[in-house]
């Protein structure tokens, strides 16, 4: 199979190598076509030249993931760190930049180097433009269905992270993605933001969406099945959150499709820590989890039930999760993967505990790329498969015209006393945006920025510091603390900054924000924690976001070391050292816990930039709090960095 063996001795390939590889059977390289060549080739041929993927086999997957509600082309950084420790040191997805091209034989001016890496990206983003958006999706979905020869011989599906990550999405409780995602077709989903809707606002959604919602993961918890409230609220949604009693699922695990003339079985993975990482008060009756035995145990009642010619797994579980699961669960051809935001021109290829091979893939974040699999599957088994992650390009792909009036009334909307926008009965409602339109409220320019303004990476990004800078004018406070997500997207030097911008950061359904006294040895604890959450070893004990941001402060860390031995020399802005016994001024945001009451995380950044601009609308960031990173100076999971490294 033509992939790159994560396990294997491998020589650097280059583009050529890399296209002629063979896989088992006959099928030919999993590669992207080489992008350079062919957007030289659209200038005379048009878009066909890019997009043009010949059916291979019997049976075509599109997959999409981690779209965080971007229904427009957006501009979105990929990550300049992304370090991988232990066994997943060097390996993918834990390479970046120049250490990933290299990988993959992509030259380091191509516009390969602009859709999977942070290189150069401004210039690059001037001269290639914006990703994604879903009238360009839908472009690119319809052809790649016909050219499959129709959907009878394809599946289209999407990892999660659809409904939450714009103001829209929030304002509409999901109800604007489930909505794309009929018009586009989405046959099947899987889950982990969608779960911070509360438990009723999910099933209405789920009842809507004319697709599966499938979670092999989900249980509902013993309490619940005995008490009426759960089964009235289950018979409100036609008995959607409990599938099965017996066994407890709220969801349905798994589907049988008929694809191409052949039986393929879905399972369904969602976010494992949904309840860890995200707050459990708005899902009271699901517990979650990886549930490997669970998993094994499906695949082999399915074997045996259903027989299935093929099985592939939608997941969320984050790609390490997913690279470890493949190694451990027999019977699964392929896991297509979300959470991790990994943009991986090439699948891993996985050895099953059966000797069988499983591929292992990722589709990135934002709507930069839609994911390809074809396989041709005979009947009892899949003799080839050959994968593409095909880059959404909104200057060589045209919009389609029912999903862009689609989107157009969806900004035309007015906000109403309906919205929904904190737990906090004060906050519930902004009269400020009260009787305008979605599109009136999101274009607001607040101020230009002075460079250019990003997040992904396991440290601090600047959109990042701009955030924690807000936090720390609002509260008058030392130290300010913001998650570390891997949503919310880019824009470049000089460009405005609008209210969507700002709400593309932070929208979530808690986003109250708060400030209080903290002593040091807390403090520390909880950088300590989310290290951990990062950087243990073990993928199954990873959450799979980044470093918590930290303004006001600056530390150095050392990934390699194991808990509670990473961070050391912590200071604030001043030089103070924090002491464990001293105590500090905390703000911060997104809160799992018990709410607090604060002002919306989205209206302190937007009355920041609206405050703090200069006489030429410019808002500076004045200092950057680059944690100082230790033994990394070797692994191929770190470019660019800008901070300092010992």
């Amino acid at each position: 199979m033509a992939t790159i063996d994560e396990e294997s001795t491998m020589p650097q390939l280059n583009r050529r190598t890399l296209l002629k590889l063979i896989g088992f059977a006959t099928t030919g390289s999993l590669a992207p076509k080489s992008l350079e060549s062919l957007v030289r080739h659209t200038e005379a041929a048009g878009v066909d030249g890019l997009y043009d993927l010949p059916f291979r086999g019997n049976a075509r997957f599109i997959h999409t993931t981690d779209i965080h509600a971007q229904l427009f082309p957006v501009y979105y950084r990929e990550p300049n760190v992304n370090l991988g420790v232990g066994p997943a040191k060097g390996k993918l997805p834990h390479l970046v930049g120049r250490a990933l091209l290299e990988r993959t034989g992509f030259s380091e001016d191509s516009i390969e180097a602009y859709a999977y890496t942070n290189l150069d990206f401004e210039n690059n983003a001037r001269q290639y433009g914006r990703m994604g958006g879903f009238a360009h999706i839908a472009t690119l979905v319809r052809m790649l269905r016909e050219q499959a020869g129709g959907r009878e011989h394809t599946l289209t599906m999407d990892g999660g992270d659809l409904w939450q990550g714009s103001g829209i999405s929030l304002w509409s409780r999901g109800r604007d993605m489930v909505e794309a995602s009929n018009l586009l077709g989405v046959d099947l989903m899987t889950g982990h933001w969608e779960f911070t809707y509360h438990e009723a606002e999910l099933l209405a959604n789920v009842e809507r969406f004319q697709g599966e919602f499938l979670c092999q993961n989900v249980r509902v918890k013993e309490t619940s099945l005995f008490e009426d409230s759960y089964f009235e609220m289950v018979e409100k949604f036609g008995g959607l959150g409990l599938y099965d009693e017996d066994e407890g699922l709220a969801f349905k695990p798994y589907t049988l499709r008929e694809i191409g003339g052949r039986s393929v079985a879905v399972i369904g993975q969602a976010f494992p820590r949904t309840a860890n990482a995200n707050p459990q008060g708005f899902i009271p009756d699901w517990t979650f989890g990886i549930r490997e035995e669970d998993m094994i145990e499906l695949v082999e009642t399915i074997q045996a039930e259903d027989s299935p010619d093929a099985i592939v797994v939608l997941s969320h579980n984050g790609m390490d999760v997913d690279i470890k699961m493949a190694a451990r669960v027999p019977g699964v051809d392929a896991i297509f993967g979300g959470h991790t935001h990994d943009g991986i021109p090439v699948p891993v290829e996985v050895t099953r505990p059966d000797g069988g091979l499983c591929l292992v893939t990722n589709a990135g974040t934002n709507g930069k790329f839609v994911g390809v699999m074809d396989m041709d599957i005979g009947e009892g088994g899949v003799n080839g498969m050959e994968y593409h992650l095909v880059p959404v390009f909104e200057n060589l792909l045209s919009a389609d015209e029912e999903m862009a009036a689609f989107i157009a009334g969806l900004r035309a909307t007015v906000y109403d006393d309906n919205v929904v926008e904190s737990r906090a009965e004060a906050f519930r409602t902004n009269p400020g945006r009260m009787g305008r339109t979605y599109g009136e409220i999101l274009d607001e320019k607040l101020a230009i920025a002075d460079r250019a303004l990003y997040r992904r990476g396991n440290f601090m990004g600047t959109w990042d510091q701009l955030i924690c800078d807000a936090m720390k004018h609002e509260f008058d406070a030392q130290v300010t603390l913001s998650p570390g997500f891997r949503w919310g997207t880019s824009v470049l030097t000089g460009e405005w900054i609008t209210m969507e911008d700002v709400m593309t950061q932070t929208s979530m359904t808690y986003g109250e924000t708060y400030v209080q006294e903290m002593d040091g040895k807390t403090l520390l604890e909880i950088l300590e924690g989310v290290a951990d959450n990062l950087f243990d070893p073990d993928p199954y004990l990873q959450s799979g976001g980044d470093m918590v941001r930290v303004g006001g402060m600056d530390y150095t860390i050392d990934p390699e070391k194991p808990l509670l031995q990473r961070i050391s020399d912590a200071r604030l802005d001043t030089g103070e050292a924090i002491e464990p016994d001293g105590t500090y001024r905390v703000a911060g945001w997104a809160v799992v816990g018990p709410h607090p009451d604060g002002r919306l995380i989205w209206d302190v950044v937007r009355d920041y930039l609206l405050t703090r601009r200069d006489d030429d609308n410019r808002i500076t960031i004045p200092r950057m709090n680059h944690p100082t990173l230790v033994g990394v100076e070797d692994n191929p999971g770190i470019a660019d960095y800008d901070g300092k490294i010992v």
